[in-house]
Protein backbone atom coordinates (compact mmCIF):
# COMPACT_ATOMS: atom_id res chain seq x y z
CA UNK A 1 0.00 0.00 0.00
CA UNK A 2 1.20 3.51 -0.84
CA UNK A 3 0.29 6.16 1.72
CA UNK A 4 0.28 9.86 0.90
CA UNK A 5 0.04 12.85 3.22
CA UNK A 6 -0.83 16.24 1.78
CA UNK A 7 -0.03 19.49 3.56
CA UNK A 8 -1.75 22.72 2.63
CA UNK A 9 -3.69 25.61 4.02
CA UNK A 10 -7.45 25.78 4.27
CA UNK A 11 -8.87 26.75 0.89
CA UNK A 12 -5.86 25.66 -1.20
CA UNK A 13 -7.31 22.35 -2.29
CA UNK A 14 -5.35 19.75 -0.31
CA UNK A 15 -8.56 17.84 0.44
CA UNK A 16 -9.62 18.06 -3.21
CA UNK A 17 -6.17 16.85 -4.30
CA UNK A 18 -6.42 13.78 -2.06
CA UNK A 19 -9.87 13.03 -3.48
CA UNK A 20 -8.63 13.43 -7.07
CA UNK A 21 -5.70 11.07 -6.39
CA UNK A 22 -8.14 8.45 -5.09
CA UNK A 23 -10.63 8.92 -7.94
CA UNK A 24 -7.92 8.69 -10.62
CA UNK A 25 -6.42 5.58 -8.98
CA UNK A 26 -9.83 3.90 -8.76
CA UNK A 27 -10.56 4.78 -12.40
CA UNK A 28 -7.25 3.13 -13.28
CA UNK A 29 -8.42 -0.08 -11.59
CA UNK A 30 -6.72 0.28 -8.22
CA UNK A 31 -8.20 0.56 -4.75
CA UNK A 32 -7.93 3.90 -2.99
CA UNK A 33 -9.26 6.17 -0.30
CA UNK A 34 -8.92 9.83 0.61
CA UNK A 35 -9.89 11.78 3.69
CA UNK A 36 -9.09 15.07 5.44
CA UNK A 37 -7.81 15.79 8.90
CA UNK A 38 -8.92 19.09 10.30
CA UNK A 39 -10.89 20.53 13.14
CA UNK A 40 -12.17 24.07 13.49
CA UNK A 41 -9.50 25.48 11.17
CA UNK A 42 -10.34 28.49 9.09
CA UNK A 43 -9.27 29.47 5.60
CA UNK A 44 -5.49 29.80 5.57
CA UNK A 45 -4.82 27.54 8.58
CA UNK A 46 -2.56 24.49 8.06
CA UNK A 47 -4.51 21.35 7.12
CA UNK A 48 -3.64 17.80 6.19
CA UNK A 49 -5.33 15.35 3.88
CA UNK A 50 -4.49 11.72 3.21
CA UNK A 51 -4.74 9.21 0.40
CA UNK A 52 -3.96 5.53 0.09
CA UNK A 53 -3.52 3.47 -3.08
CA UNK A 54 -3.24 -0.30 -3.30
CA UNK A 55 -3.89 -3.27 -5.57
CA UNK A 56 -6.12 -4.81 -2.91
CA UNK A 57 -9.00 -3.25 -0.95
CA UNK A 58 -7.89 -0.63 1.57
CA UNK A 59 -9.34 -1.50 4.96
CA UNK A 60 -7.48 0.84 7.34
CA UNK A 61 -9.16 4.15 8.15
CA UNK A 62 -6.59 5.72 10.43
CA UNK A 63 -4.58 8.85 9.79
CA UNK A 64 -1.36 8.38 7.78
CA UNK A 65 1.53 8.61 10.24
CA UNK A 66 4.32 7.15 8.11
CA UNK A 67 3.67 8.21 4.52
CA UNK A 68 5.58 7.01 1.49
CA UNK A 69 4.99 10.40 -0.13
CA UNK A 70 4.32 13.88 1.18
CA UNK A 71 2.90 16.58 -1.05
CA UNK A 72 3.28 20.16 0.23
CA UNK A 73 1.02 22.65 -1.54
CA UNK A 74 2.01 25.78 0.37
CA UNK A 75 5.65 26.91 0.24
CA UNK A 76 5.49 28.57 3.67
CA UNK A 77 4.46 25.44 5.58
CA UNK A 78 7.91 23.81 5.92
CA UNK A 79 8.99 26.84 7.94
CA UNK A 80 6.26 26.29 10.54
CA UNK A 81 5.32 22.59 10.31
CA UNK A 82 7.67 19.59 10.23
CA UNK A 83 6.17 18.31 6.98
CA UNK A 84 8.65 15.42 6.68
CA UNK A 85 7.70 13.98 10.07
CA UNK A 86 7.24 10.22 9.81
CA UNK A 87 8.16 10.06 6.12
CA UNK A 88 9.46 6.57 5.35
CA UNK A 89 13.19 6.20 4.77
CA UNK A 90 12.85 5.69 1.01
CA UNK A 91 9.90 8.07 0.73
CA UNK A 92 9.80 11.30 -1.22
CA UNK A 93 8.93 14.85 -0.29
CA UNK A 94 7.30 16.80 -3.16
CA UNK A 95 7.21 20.51 -2.40
CA UNK A 96 5.87 23.66 -4.00
CA UNK A 97 8.89 25.97 -3.82
CA UNK A 98 10.80 28.49 -5.87
CA UNK A 99 13.88 27.93 -3.68
CA UNK A 100 16.91 25.87 -4.69
CA UNK A 101 17.42 22.33 -3.42
CA UNK A 102 20.05 23.60 -0.98
CA UNK A 103 17.74 26.29 0.41
CA UNK A 104 14.84 23.85 0.80
CA UNK A 105 17.03 21.30 2.56
CA UNK A 106 18.16 24.02 4.99
CA UNK A 107 14.51 24.86 5.71
CA UNK A 108 13.66 21.17 6.20
CA UNK A 109 16.54 20.75 8.65
CA UNK A 110 17.52 17.14 9.25
CA UNK A 111 15.71 15.74 6.18
CA UNK A 112 18.25 14.12 3.84
CA UNK A 113 15.89 11.97 1.75
CA UNK A 114 14.40 12.15 -1.72
CA UNK A 115 13.11 15.56 -2.71
CA UNK A 116 11.18 16.96 -5.66
CA UNK A 117 10.59 20.68 -6.21
CA UNK A 118 8.34 22.67 -8.51
CA UNK A 119 7.27 26.31 -8.44
CA UNK A 120 3.59 25.41 -8.43
CA UNK A 121 2.50 28.88 -7.35
CA UNK A 122 4.08 30.47 -10.42
CA UNK A 123 2.61 27.82 -12.72
CA UNK A 124 -0.87 28.14 -11.18
CA UNK A 125 -0.87 31.93 -11.53
CA UNK A 126 0.32 31.75 -15.15
CA UNK A 127 -1.96 28.88 -16.26
CA UNK A 128 -5.05 29.18 -14.04
CA UNK A 129 -4.89 32.82 -13.05
CA UNK A 130 -5.02 32.07 -9.32
CA UNK A 131 -2.40 30.93 -6.77
CA UNK A 132 -4.32 27.72 -6.07
CA UNK A 133 -1.72 25.02 -6.47
CA UNK A 134 -3.60 21.76 -5.97
CA UNK A 135 -3.87 20.59 -9.58
CA UNK A 136 -0.38 21.83 -10.37
CA UNK A 137 1.01 19.76 -7.50
CA UNK A 138 -0.93 16.76 -8.79
CA UNK A 139 1.14 17.02 -11.97
CA UNK A 140 4.31 16.92 -9.88
CA UNK A 141 2.92 13.92 -7.98
CA UNK A 142 2.16 12.05 -11.22
CA UNK A 143 5.62 12.64 -12.68
CA UNK A 144 7.54 11.79 -9.53
CA UNK A 145 5.61 8.68 -8.49
CA UNK A 146 4.35 7.13 -11.72
CA UNK A 147 1.49 5.67 -9.64
CA UNK A 148 -1.28 7.01 -11.84
CA UNK A 149 -1.32 7.50 -15.58
CA UNK A 150 -1.91 11.17 -16.47
CA UNK A 151 -4.96 10.37 -18.61
CA UNK A 152 -6.83 9.07 -15.54
CA UNK A 153 -6.03 12.23 -13.59
CA UNK A 154 -7.12 14.38 -16.53
CA UNK A 155 -10.45 12.49 -16.62
CA UNK A 156 -10.89 13.14 -12.89
CA UNK A 157 -10.15 16.85 -13.40
CA UNK A 158 -12.71 17.09 -16.21
CA UNK A 159 -15.35 15.44 -14.04
CA UNK A 160 -14.56 17.67 -11.06
CA UNK A 161 -13.98 21.06 -12.72
CA UNK A 162 -16.02 20.97 -15.92
CA UNK A 163 -15.18 24.00 -18.08
CA UNK A 164 -12.33 24.99 -15.76
CA UNK A 165 -10.60 21.65 -16.29
CA UNK A 166 -8.60 22.74 -19.35
CA UNK A 167 -6.61 25.38 -17.45
CA UNK A 168 -6.03 22.92 -14.62
CA UNK A 169 -4.86 20.25 -17.05
CA UNK A 170 -2.39 22.72 -18.57
CA UNK A 171 -1.04 23.49 -15.09
CA UNK A 172 -0.80 19.76 -14.33
CA UNK A 173 1.06 19.05 -17.58
CA UNK A 174 3.43 21.97 -17.09
CA UNK A 175 4.31 20.82 -13.57
CA UNK A 176 5.11 17.38 -14.99
CA UNK A 177 7.67 19.04 -17.27
CA UNK A 178 9.13 21.47 -14.72
CA UNK A 179 9.45 19.28 -11.62
CA UNK A 180 13.04 18.74 -10.46
CA UNK A 181 13.89 15.54 -8.62
CA UNK A 182 16.81 15.22 -6.19
CA UNK A 183 17.95 11.96 -4.59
Amino acid sequence: MIEIRLHGRGGQGAVTSAELIAIAAINQGKFAQAFPSFGPERRGAPVQAFARIDDIPVRTREKVYNPDIILVLDPSLPKIVKVTSGLKENGIAILNSHYSEKEVREILGDYKGNLALVDATKIAIEEIGLPITNTTMLGAFLKVTGLIEPSYMEEALKARFGKLAEKNIKALQRAMKEIKIYK
